[in-house]
């Protein structure tokens, strides 16, 4: 009888680990699952940041567009991080890679889904942000190198040339960098290539301040932006006028206006010293149509535009940098510094009710 009961207790212990094991895993499996749930949770998207990607689709740094970026993320080129400062989005693009459209640069940038017309405009884009990366090769007479577009205005119709273009630069070794505004002609006839950009400083240099080798490169500028400093635009195009005002903590306020239905450039004696010393000796030297963008879909642009390529400086020694590519190798690139990267804390966009679809552009060039 002992035995019997002895074997009994023994076989009741055994049942009791087994179910304690059993219950062991089941609430390490439960544990895993509700963990599982919580990250899913924590994942903080742009959207959640900046809420206004309604009105966007998001070209990324591999040339493909994303379409509207609501709940969306891409690790290699388009993600939220934070700091003291709290929640940003990151816009990441190397220096080569596939590109969209006919560019010769990557981009990470949101390009926006409507377009409005000049004369009848009444749109405007702000954004506040820091630059974090420009690239760390590229050739010091190149005016393009180390150097990233933070805002665009774009044309969707015929040269799709660009009224706009707001650039972050800072040449290796410096520790501050510039930033300068652009506007591109709307070359008269059917003909491009002459086109040209005239650059306005804002805080330091414009960009015509180039490095006299390709390795050497000019005086740091005194009232520049440092990498990781905060500053602000605000873009407003109404009734055929573009105004721009840039501010940032320490820095002057600076405003600007530009008329974009009626051309300054229509002859060569009206262009710039600036334009002839920088884009004349290499055949970019038209004109502009006298009416400029009038008549044209424009629309606006925000994010990561990487200006520094792997293009030879003798194709174009203003735009081709000659930079470290590592045959497109993203990972190369993001480890030696080859790349650049943008964040934004804030931004807002007011669209017109003039304003139409601009699926043609993204039909053209996707």
């Amino acid at each position: 009888m002992k035995k019997l009961n002895f074997r009994i207790g023994l076989k009741l212990v055994f049942l009791g680990i087994l179910l304690s094991i059993c219950s062991c895993k089941k609430t390490n499996e439960s544990t895993k699952e509700e963990s599982s749930k919580e990250e899913v949770s924590k994942i903080v998207y742009a959207s959640d940041v900046i809420p206004f990607f309604d009105d966007w689709k998001l070209i990324l740094g591999d040339g493909s567009n994303a379409g509207i970026a609501n709940n969306f993320e891409n690790k290699d080129f388009f993600y939220t991080t934070n700091d003291e400062e709290g929640n940003w989005v990151v816009f990441k693009a190397p220096n080569g890679g596939d590109t969209h459209g006919t560019s010769n640069n990557t981009r990470t940038e949101l390009a926006q889904s409507k377009k409005w017309y000049p004369k009848t405009a009444n749109d405007k884009l702000t954004a506040t942000l820091k630059v974090m990366n420009v690239s760390a090769t590229g050739d010091a007479r190149v005016a393009a190198s180390h150097a990233v577009v933070v805002g665009q205005i774009h044309s969707a119709d015929k040269h799709e040339n660009e009224p706009l273009k707001i650039f972050y630069k800072k040449f290796p070794g410096h520790t501050k960098g510039s930033v300068f505004w652009h506007y591109e002609i709307n070359t008269l006839g059917d003909d491009n290539s002459g086109r040209w950009d005239f650059s306005s400083a804002v805080w330091g240099n414009d960009f015509s301040v180039v490095g006299k080798e390709a390795n050497t490169y000019p005086e740091e500028p005194k009232d520049g932006i440092l990498l990781g400093e905060e500053f602000s635009y605000e873009i407003e195009v109404k009734d055929g006028i573009m105004n721009l005002k840039f501010t940032s903590k320490n820095h002057e306020t600076r405003t600007f206006t530009k008329n974009l239905i009626k051309s300054e450039y229509t002859t060569k004696q009206n262009i710039s010293e600036q334009t002839k010393k920088l884009f004349f000796p290499i055949g970019q030297d038209g004109v502009e149509r006298e009416n400029a963008y009038l008549g044209e879909g424009c629309f606006f642009k925000l994010g990561c535009y990487n200006q520094t390529n792997g293009k030879s400086p003798e194709i174009n020694k203003n735009w081709c940098s000659g930079a470290e590519t590592h045959n497109g190798d993203l990972k190369k690139q993001y480890a030696d510094g080859n790349y650049a990267e943008v964040w934004f804390k804030t931004a807002s966009i007011s669209v017109s009710e003039n304003a139409v679809s601009n699926n043609g552009y993204f039909t053209k060039n996707d």
